[in-house]
């Protein structure tokens, strides 16, 4: 029980350029995403999945998003385009979660989508417990239909993150956290 206290108690998500190779993978990585499909799914109806962007396909998808970001945009500056290109490549594993929550007779959709935002953050405490950084992000792909269907997404659902994993360059630092008064208060009954 300690370590996972500790691990509670130091957890934080660190800048992109941070996170370096290795990533999981392999046997590891299926021991991860076992771990993180543990939560909440009142239902069994897995109102979810998970995409795998590495090696080869992180550069086309980045080359995707660019010709994406263009075409919605017009011409985009060098830095841009360098950025978008590069997009999918600043970790060496990028976990796309994918939120397919949807009207039920008895499972509220609220329900299905707070499952998939257990899901995210249990992938972050399965891939620390591992000693593997995971950054949550959702940046204009998440929102976008083309950026979405380049990615094998349906309009139906929903990316829940985009987790940007691999392995922490340096060690976490803390930062400020909110004051429990706050934000906690006691219910008047």
């Amino acid at each position: 029980m300690t370590e996972l206290k500790h691990h509670l108690a130091t957890r934080r998500s660190i800048s992109i350029p941070d996170i370096k190779a290795p990533a999981p993978e392999g046997e590891e990585l299926d021991q991860i995403l076992r771990l993180a499909v543990r939560v909440p799914d009142h239902g069994k109806l897995a109102p979810w999945r998970l995409i795998l962007i590495r090696d080869d396909a992180s550069a086309l998808l980045g080359k995707t998003m660019a010709d994406i970001a263009e075409s919605n945009e017009g011409p985009l500056s060098e830095a841009r385009r360098a950025f978008e290109l590069d997009r999918f490549t600043r970790a060496p594993l990028v976990i796309v979660v994918v939120s397919r929550a949807a009207p039920h007779f008895k499972i509220p959709e609220w329900e299905q989508v707070l499952s998939a935002g257990a899901l995210t953050m249990n992938l972050i405490h399965a891939m620390g417990a591992h000693g593997y950084a995971a950054t949550w992000l959702t940046e204009w792909p998440a929102y976008d239909e083309g950026a979405k269907a380049a990615l094998g997404i349906s309009p139906e659902e929903k990316v829940a993150g985009f987790l940007y994993v691999g392995t922490p360059a340096d060690e976490r630092s803390e930062r400020p956290r909110p004051e429990l008064s706050q934000i906690v208060t006691l219910a008047k009954g």
